[in-house]
């Protein structure tokens, strides 16, 4: 008896349809990737990742299932490159720059300076090390909280999450498009003069990697998207959507940690130099706007409890 049970669980493993849709998938994200951004090793390692996973075991199979919401960011993301959003609208440079220096102006000695170029003058290394944390928990701490909810069977939990993660981020990418905007960082190395094939620029965060004397910062900037997608800021939005997560789920302790990570991105995202207080606010904004579209409009929507949420938490 306990042979033909296996062989089933194997057969099922392997269904015709579900090899005919990874397979298509695969292929298709491959051949879409060489096309829109050339072929990067990556890509592959990601399809490997992801076929492995899926035909490893049902457990995985879920697992990555969930997870394929991140990746879908990831691609949108990565696919950003081939449609920069200066073909789209106007870069605002000056205008932003000015807006920001009229509502947080800081006055040294007769001078108005913006919260940027106030930081740039008054570094700490204390700061520039803190600053450098908080920003590697911008992804991070987000994946690893999908994780504890996905391994603790909090599945509903982890699909509202994600799906919200998502959301957010579409929102955020919409407001690329609509409002293309230069980094503080932009202005001070080419001021207001537009040019469309700046590098991406680690800014201060490089004061993080010479006092370790590593290059995180500098591999990470390298591949930027698009240098000029500051407003909205979504490193500011992720961890609100956690710390949101994390109160819903009652973890208690953890939350103060989640709080301080998000009031700590804000703070590292003025003083790295990477964006304006207004480009915070507005990924506060999104975050905001994200979470309440998906909790009012969509979670409560009967079709999509019935064909995402309940054949997503139940075990096969």
């Amino acid at each position: 008896m306990y042979q033909p049970a296996k062989a089933a669980t194997y057969s099922g493993l392997f269904a015709k349809k579900d090899i005919l849709l990874t397979s298509t998938i695969s292929l298709s994200y491959l051949l879409l990737s060489k096309v829109l951004i050339g072929y990067k090793p990556e890509q592959l390692v990601l399809v490997l990742i992801f076929n492995v996973l899926y035909y490893l075991s049902f457990s995985t199979r879920k697992f990555i299932t969930g997870f394929s919401v991140f990746i879908i960011f990831w691609i949108v993301f990565d696919y950003m490159k081939a449609f920069p959003n200066y073909n789209y609208n106007t870069v605002h440079i000056e205008s932003l720059y000015n807006a920001e220096k009229n509502l947080f102006g800081i006055d040294v000695k007769g001078q108005l300076l913006t919260p940027n170029e106030y930081w740039q003058q008054n570094t700490y290394t204390s700061l520039d090390i803190l600053s450098g944390i908080f920003y590697l928990c911008w992804v991070p701490v987000p994946l690893f909280f999908a994780g504890y909810l996905f391994f603790t069977k909090r599945r509903e939990q982890f699909m509202y999450f994600a799906l919200t993660f998502l959301l957010v981020n579409l929102v955020g990418f919409a407001g690329y498009y609509l409002y293309p905007a230069a980094p503080p960082w932009y202005v001070q190395h080419y001021g207001f003069k537009f040019n469309p094939h700046t590098p991406g620029n680690t800014a201060g965060l490089y004061r993080f990697d010479e006092f370790f004397h590593a290059g995180i910062f500098n591999a990470l900037y390298a591949k930027s998207s698009n240098v000029f997608a500051a407003m909205p800021s979504l490193h500011s939005a992720y961890n609100i959507i956690v710390l949101y997560y994390g109160i819903k789920n009652r973890l208690g302790v953890i939350n103060i940690f989640f709080a301080v990570v998000v009031v700590g991105i804000w703070f590292a995202a003025v003083y790295s130099n990477h964006h304006y207080i207004l480009d915070v606010l507005a990924g506060i904004a999104c975050a905001i706007v994200g979470i309440f579209a998906f909790e009012k409009l969509i979670a409560p929507n009967q079709t999509f409890q019935s064909i995402i949420v309940k054949r997503f938490v139940r075990d096969r």
